[in-house]
């Protein structure tokens, strides 16, 4: 695994940090997810638990962005509610980031230990369920950002 250092978008951390603080609110809603899309704008979104297994901070903001036409996102980080602070994607949400945005920054770590790293450094030796989409769309699965 090769991982290199990325400067951490700390303008995200915060966006993500002030959705948890302000929108968390009891055991339903107790993460957030910010993302940065290509474009520059940031998307926000908090998790929907429920015992059958609801979706992640993250998951659900890959729905509202693509609900507002945000469909390449270059960075994303979760924040728990409490100050929790930054929390790394659950394995579920890896596959699924991976599948969508194979060339995805994320934001993990704690402290002074922030840093960026690239959703293939956090699910490495992975399949790609994208990968069939690389003769239709190179452009789209292949940018780096």
């Amino acid at each position: 695994m090769t991982t290199q250092t990325r400067a951490v978008d700390h303008e995200l951390i915060q966006a993500a940090a002030e959705v948890a603080r302000t929108r968390c609110r009891g055991d339903n809603h107790t993460m957030a997810a910010a993302a940065r899309a290509q474009d520059g704008r940031i998307v926000t979104a908090v998790n929907a638990y429920h015992f059958t297994g609801g979706p992640c901070a993250e998951l659900v903001l890959v729905g509202a962005a693509a609900a507002q036409g945000a469909y390449e996102l270059d960075t994303i980080v979760a924040v728990g509610d409490r100050d929790r602070g930054v929390v790394p994607p659950c394995g579920r949400c890896r596959q699924v980031l991976l599948d969508y945005f194979p060339a995805l920054k994320v934001i993990v770590g704690e402290g002074d230990r922030i840093r960026t790293v690239l959703i293939t450094d956090l699910l490495p030796e992975s399949y790609v369920w994208a990968d069939h989409q690389l003769e239709a769309e190179p452009t789209a699965l292949l940018s780096t950002g």
